[in-house]
């Protein structure tokens, strides 16, 4: 089946008869809501989102290196900094709509800043558990929307572990960051919105992948608008690339450790729907270094004036460094593509400080 099957909130009936409702991950009982208790929840009832319409922007610098003409998807300047709020925002409104009390998330940064600006939008407590990896600056701004923030474990995958535990509290509801079919049809209207924007459908897009909820989601969206057939470049980091690996191996794969800098593509263990993904549509999975990742920062901050971390500029390196080039010389693409959309997909935790240690870490001038 095609990646369409992207199911919602639905009552169903468990084992013991009770109605419950499904949020893909526990059971919760239905609960009635009396019309002032749906007053005092902001979810929009007119179709307003969490997420703002971004720009589709071409960058001169950008169709330079890439040698065809390159539009940027601008998801850096949504409220939370990155595209999370899509998925994670339509997740929280349908959450909070069936009587969820308490929102809580795992994150190296962007999901739990989605999760933390939905939540003080909504009203409802949150608490984000993230890795000790994760910056000061980045828990700080968490907290500065209300949220709660606790730290635990080395990476990701350590955090979620504790995070789903908490979830098990009456009420709590685990908002995933990248693993449910309501976040990936919240960011399916990013393609929607590209459909809009462009006059004719891209030659290819590029994004980066880090437990592959965007990935997902703009299959998803690529479907909606009928343009299965435009290839997707899905970029990591290596050190950081459970999707290659599980991509090569044909089957998922879980990473030993997390040793990239891109912190926030740091899923030891790429999602199902990721891999399923994969074999639906055309999906390119490529590696850049550290290194490269990094150099791209600079880079796009001197061409744009604008800066990102190095998940999202995995993908900006995969142009920088000519890797596109190569995937035409190899066959992969056509040689004649009139553009390609590249995904901006969020800078919150990196800054002129953090870009300086970076650059010192990998021995860069």
């Amino acid at each position: 089946m095609l990646c369409s099957q992207i199911c919602l909130l639905e009552n169903i009936e468990s084992s013991s008869g009770r109605r419950i409702l499904d949020l893909g991950r526990k059971e919760i009982p239905e609960v009635e809501v009396s019309a002032v208790a749906l007053m005092a929840i902001p979810v929009e009832r007119d179709g307003r989102k969490f997420h703002v319409v971004t720009p589709v922007l071409e960058s001169l610098a950008l169709s330079k290196a890439a040698g065809t003409k390159v539009f940027m998807k601008m998801e850096n300047v949504q409220p939370s900094g990155s595209f999370k709020i899509r998925g994670i925002g339509y997740f929280c409104q349908e959450a909070a709509k069936k009587g969820c009390k308490h929102f809580v998330s795992s994150s190296g940064g962007n999901a739990g800043l989605a999760t933390a600006y939905a939540a003080r939008k909504l009203g409802i407590p949150a608490t984000i558990v993230v890795p000790s990896s994760t910056s000061e600056a980045v828990s700080q701004q968490m907290k500065e929307h209300g949220a709660e923030v606790e730290v635990f474990g080395k990476v990701w995958d350590d955090a979620n572990i504790r995070a789903l535990a908490l979830a098990e509290t009456e009420g709590w509801i685990s908002i995933h960051p990248f693993d449910h079919p309501l976040i990936w049809k919240g960011h399916a209207s990013l393609v929607r919105e590209l459909k809009d924007s462009l006059d004719t459908k891209p030659g290819a897009i590029i994004l980066s992948v880090g437990g592959g909820g965007l990935l997902a989601g703009v299959v998803a969206g690529l479907q909606d608008v009928g343009w299965l057939d435009v290839p997707i470049i899905a970029v990591e980091t290596r050190g950081a690339d459970s999707f290659n690996a599980a991509v090569r191996a044909g089957q998922l794969v879980t990473l030993p450790d997390i040793t990239s800098v891109a912190k926030c593509l740091g899923a030891k263990r790429v999602s199902s729907r990721a891999l399923q993904c994969a074999s639906e549509c055309q999906v390119i999975s490529q590696l850049v270094e550290d290194a490269e990742a990094v150099q791209a920062i600079e880079q796009f901050l001197d061409d744009e004036r604008i800066l990102v971390d190095p998940a999202c500029a995995a993908s900006l390196a995969l142009l920088y460094s000519g890797h596109l080039q190569r995937l035409q010389q190899e066959g992969h693409l056509t040689m004649d593509l009139d553009s390609i959309v590249i995904v901006v997909c969020g800078g919150s935790g990196i800054h002129m400080a953090g870009l300086q240690a970076l650059k010192t870490q990998l021995g860069l001038k």
